[in-house]
C-alpha cells in the first residue's frame, strides 16, 4: 500500500470529543465525536491534530487523539510499529 509519492501508507485517524472527566478517556456523548479524518502519515495527522487541539484549548474536557490505523490493520507487521 503506497501513496502517490511512492511512500508506504501508514494511515492515521484523527478524532476528538469531550471527556467525562480529566482522569480517564471516556467520552460524554459518542454521537458528538469529531471524526476529523484519515491521513497517509503521522506528520500529516500531527499537523491536523495540533490545529484541532488549538481550536479547543479553552475547553479542558475536549481532547483530540491520533490512532495509528496501520498498526490495527496489520498487527503482525513489526515494521508498521515504527510510524
Amino acid at each position: 500500500m503506497t501513496d502517490p509519492s511512492g511512500n508506504k501508507q501508514l494511515l492515521h485517524l484523527v478524532f476528538g470529543g469531550e471527556l467525562e472527566s480529566l482522569d480517564e478517556i471516556e467520552f460524554r456523548d459518542l454521537k458528538d465525536l469529531d471524526i476529523v479524518g484519515i491521513y497517509p502519515d503521522y506528520a500529516s495527522a500531527l499537523t491536523v491534530w495540533k490545529a484541532k487541539a488549538q481550536q479547543t484549548v479553552d475547553n479542558a474536557h475536549m481532547r483530540y487523539f491520533i490512532v495509528h490505523m496501520h498498526r490495527l490493520l496489520d498487527p503482525q507487521n513489526k515494521s508498521a510499529l515504527k510510524g
